[in-house]
């Protein structure tokens, strides 16, 4: 990096959070707010809007006002990584789901970091700027969790194309398998042999019951409670 500025954006849906990083990044040297997001499809206008180095994403977010599902960020991280290269995404949430946390890291997420992370939250200049640099940042307890979890649930083999597409329909769940297709640029067959891949190794026979049980193995973002970061 040079001596500018990182220019940081933050989406989360909870305000204390959003005023939690901005007081600690304000109050640190070197960094600019350029925006601050509360709904997933706020995210592509701001960037659009405001060059930004650094992303700081909560992977819990409705996705508009109008629809509160969690927004698809298994889609939109390698989407949003493609068309900003510069763009690093370092995702802040209260979920410590190892398939969670490497499909993140596998669409290109420049680290995971919970929430309750104290240390890294009174640290969050040395972080940003860590990854701003091209570091990769990970929560000393979603490493540690990473490495002590022994077991591996059947969702864990899904691949990046099915948790995306299965991130997709979490989000959109009136949407055909054409609006899919279209959404993730495929052809409507390749989208019917990811949902047929990923329900035949989730054990599930239909899209709803595959969401709810991406849902429960923490395979794809789950809806959460209210959070206030002190």
């Amino acid at each position: 990096m040079n001596t500018a500025n990182i220019r940081v954006a933050i989406l989360d849906d909870h305000q204390s959070i959003i005023d939690g990083y901005v007081y600690r990044l304000n109050n640190a040297p070197g960094f600019e707010i350029v925006a601050t997001l509360n709904y997933g499809e706020e995210l592509e206008p701001a960037l659009e809007a405001h060059a930004t180095d650094v992303l700081l994403l909560d992977i819990n977010v409705p996705t508009s006002v109008e629809n509160p599902n969690p927004y698809p960020i298994l889609h939109d991280i390698p989407n949003l990584l493609q068309k900003y290269p510069n763009l690093n995404i370092l995702v802040i949430s209260m979920h410590a789901d190892r398939g969670l946390i490497r499909a993140v890291m596998e669409a290109g997420a420049s680290g995971y970091v919970l929430k309750d992370d104290r240390t890294m939250l009174q640290d969050l200049g040395n972080v940003v700027q860590s990854v701003a640099n091209g570091g990769i940042y990970f929560s000393q307890k979603a490493h540690q969790f990473m490495l002590t979890q022994k077991t591996t649930p059947s969702g864990e083999r899904l691949s990046p194309r099915q948790l995306e597409a299965l991130s997709l329909c979490a989000a959109y769940p009136d949407w055909t398998s054409a609006d899919l297709a279209a959404k993730m640029a495929v052809s409507h067959s390749t989208v019917r042999n990811l949902l047929s891949g990923a329900y035949l190794r989730l054990g599930v026979h239909s899209r709803a019951a595959a969401i709810e049980k991406a849902h429960r193995l923490g395979l794809i973002s789950p809806h959460s409670p209210t959070l206030t970061i002190q």
